[in-house]
C-alpha cells in the first residue's frame, strides 16, 4: 500500500510490495528461497529478533535495540538488518517540536519500547523512564539501554500518572491499556505525546492530550516515517516520495 504508492510516484514500474505470512521458525527457509529480484523485506513481530539473528550484517541501531524490522539485500546476496522504527520515531517526534536532550517517559516494555529507546538516544537523551506492569520486562531492556548509552529508570504502572512531566511521553502499550490515564494526567505545556496506536484513533489518552493543547503523533505517523526509510534502502531512490506515500496511508486508514 504505502510502498506501492511510492513506487508508482517514483516511476518504478517493475516494483511491487506484497504481504507474506511467515512463522518465526520459517523465516530462515523463506530468506534462503528468495531470488535476486527481492530487494528487501519489512518484518513485524514476532520476526524482528529472528531477522536480526539471520542477517549477515546489521546497523548499529538494530544491534543496539536487538530488533530489526527491515532486511535489505546486499550486492553479494546477503541480508543487512536495520530498525527503521527508530528513524521513524525520531522523525515524527522532531516534527512535533521535540528538542534535543529530552526527558523521556515510555509506557510499556515490548518491541516498540526498544525503538523508543533507540529514538531517545538519537535525540540526545541520557536516561529514559520505562513504566511497566512487570519489573522483569524492564530488566530485559537494560542491556539495550546500556548499549545505547542510556540510563534506564524503572517505574511501576501505578506510578504512571506522575511521570507525564516529561518532554516526550511515548505510549507503546496495547489498545485500551492506557485509556484510564486520560483522566488522571496533568499535562505539562510543551510535552509531546506519541501514542503508537492508530486504530481506533484518537485514543482517550491522545484526545485528552489534544484537548490540553499537547502535540500528539500517532502510530500512523510512525508507519509512514519508518516506511520512508525502508523505501530509500530498498530502491536507492532518495528522498522517498513522501506526499504520495502519506496520501495512500491515510486514505487506507480512513476506510478502516
Amino acid at each position: 500500500m504505502i510502498h506501492n504508492a511510492g513506487y508508482a510516484a517514483a516511476g518504478l514500474g517493475g516494483w511491487s510490495y506484497v504481504a507474506i505470512e511467515c512463522a518465526e521458525a520459517e523465516l530462515a527457509a523463506l530468506l534462503g528461497g528468495l531470488g535476486p529480484e527481492w530487494a528487501g523485506l519489512s518484518l513485524t513481530m514476532p520476526l524482528k529478533e529472528e531477522a536480526l539473528r539471520l542477517a549477515a550484517s546489521a546497523s548499529v541501531v538494530a544491534q543496539a535495540t536487538g530488533a530489526a524490522n527491515t532486511l535489505v539485500r546486499r550486492d553479494d546476496g546477503t541480508w543487512h538488518a536495520d530498525n527503521t522504527d527508530v528513524y521513524g520515531m525520531v522523525r515524527v517526534l522532531r516534527a512535533a517540536g521535540l528538542g534535543s536532550s529530552p526527558v523521556v517517559t515510555v509506557l510499556g516494555g515490548g518491541g516498540t519500547c526498544r525503538a523508543a529507546l533507540g529514538a531517545a538516544a538519537q535525540l540526545g537523551a541520557t536516561s529514559v523512564t520505562v513504566v511497566t506492569r512487570r519489573p522483569s520486562a524492564r530488566e530485559e531492556l537494560r542491556p539495550a539501554a546500556a548499549e545505547l548509552g542510556l540510563e534506564l529508570v524503572g517505574a511501576d504502572w501505578s506510578d504512571a500518572p506522575k511521570l507525564f512531566d516529561a518532554d516526550a511521553v511515548i505510549s507503546t502499550v496495547p489498545k485500551g491499556a492506557a485509556d484510564h490515564l486520560a483522566n488522571e494526567v496533568a499535562w505539562r505545556p510543551g510535552t509531546v505525546l506519541f501514542d503508537a496506536i492508530y486504530d481506533p484513533w484518537p485514543t482517550p489518552l491522545a484526545a485528552a492530550a489534544e484537548k490540553s493543547g499537547i502535540s500528539v503523533v500517532s502510530g500512523l505517523d510512525l508507519l509512514l516515517g519508518q516506511a520512508l526509510s525502508q523505501f530509500e534502502q530498498f530502491t536507492g531512490v532518495a528522498p522517498a516520495p513522501e506526499a504520495a506515500m502519506r496520501e495512500a496511508l491515510f486514505e487506507a486508514a480512513s476506510r478502516r
